[in-house]
């Protein structure tokens, strides 16, 4: 019988586990712990880091785990590259579960830029009424451009207040629908959206309204990581595991 590790903190890895229950394929998730309320899951759930890939190397082999699977974010570099070296560390097998990047379609008005600090030397010059579609864990980093007005969308209300004198915070989780995003981006007089590619269908919407409306998009690319194995269906994931 299999024992698998899912690491997730995404709605592909909540999918993944919900399959892998309805199987009864035995599985843990792993939360990194960013996430206030994460939602009930038919899984034992784990909650916080490993230590590096030498402390998930030893969870592996101390809980004899038989599978991994990385159904991270796809901005989640160091989970990611930790976790391939541990899993190559433990002799573990190992798989991700990502999504497919998103690409530019006809209408699509996109800069890319390849990480946060460029986003950030973007943004130099006047005001702008600013979608900034990327989480809490980066808003600091704007704390440079003061003089942008910043819509933020977040799962959990910040512990303290973002370093953005202008900005209007709305606490919300995906899936997004993208009628509902073309009314938010009116309502806020949006001139710009700033979004990681994370590709998958639930943020996609911003995107569609995006285009919809002839918004601009400043759109940072993924980083780099190790080679590894990986799909982007959980259906692959499971004949995997029961290969």
């Amino acid at each position: 019988m299999p024992n698998i590790l899912v690491l997730g903190g995404t709605i592909e890895a909540t999918r993944l586990v919900a399959a892998l229950a309805a199987a009864g394929l035995p599985a843990t998730l792993s939360y990194a712990g960013r996430v206030e309320r994460p939602k009930p899951q038919p899984v034992p759930v784990r909650i916080g880091g490993f230590g590096g890939a030498q402390g998930l190397a030893a969870y592996l082999r101390d809980n004899k785990i038989t599978h991994l699977v990385d159904a991270t974010h796809p901005f989640a570099a160091t989970i990611s590259a930790n976790a391939v070296q541990a899993a190559e560390h433990a002799g573990t097998p190992f798989l991700a579960l990502t999504r497919p990047p998103w690409t530019a379609r006809e209408g699509d008005q996109w800069t890319r830029v390849p990480d946060i600090p460029a986003a950030v030397a973007a943004l130099d010059g006047p005001r702008k009424n600013i979608m900034l579609a990327l989480g809490r864990m980066h808003l600091a980093a704007f704390g440079h451009h003061p003089q942008h007005r910043y819509l933020l969308r977040l799962v959990d209300p910040p512990q303290t207040p973002p370093p953005l004198p202008d900005h209007h915070i709305i606490i919300d989780r995906g899936p997004f629908d993208a009628d509902a995003d073309a009314a938010l981006m009116q309502a806020h007089d949006i001139t710009l959206i700033v979004a990681k590619n994370a590709g998958g269908t639930g943020a996609q919407a911003k995107l569609v309204a995006a285009r919809r409306l002839g918004i601009p998009v400043l759109m940072i690319d993924r980083p780099p990581l190790p080679d590894r194995a990986q799909v982007h269906d959980i259906a692959a994931v499971l004949d995997w595991i029961t290969a």
